[in-house]
């Protein structure tokens, strides 16, 4: 179900999709991708998602290296990990949080879990609302 933090209902997916077809669902559900704002969310995101990886609503599908919220505010407080985004192969334009690199690269910040991730990948995703 959903749960409910500050003036926001969330909803962590059961499900795996495409980043497109999680913003679809979110939508059906009268809701988006989430929306993160601050340190205080990322935060109750991190312990929300209970250790799986999932969509956020932060995409450069619009222009490369341009990162906006699916409501089209720009990103402005980032929780990248260490040397992210990187564009790998050329087509990460999606972001995920709670990434975990298996090259075991130091992070600044344990709240620090966002990856820039092929869009196609299914992996579960959090709503807001």
């Amino acid at each position: 179900g959903w749960i409910s933090f500050r003036s926001s209902l969330y909803y962590m997916s059961k499900e795996n999709k495409s980043w497109i077809q999680s913003q679809d669902d979110c939508i059906k559900k009268s809701a988006n991708l989430v929306i993160i704002k601050s340190r205080e969310e990322q935060d109750f995101i991190e312990l929300l998602r209970r250790g799986k990886s999932a969509w956020i609503g932060l995409t450069n599908q619009i222009k490369e290296g341009l990162w906006t919220w699916v409501d089209g505010t720009p990103l402005q407080t980032p929780f990248w990990w260490t040397r992210e985004p990187n564009n790998q192969n050329g087509d990460e334009n999606c972001v995920e949080t709670g990434y975990r690199p298996d090259d075991g690269r130091p992070v600044v910040d344990v709240l620090n879990t966002w990856n820039d991730n092929t869009c196609s990948a299914k992996i579960f995703y959090i709503c807001e609302k």
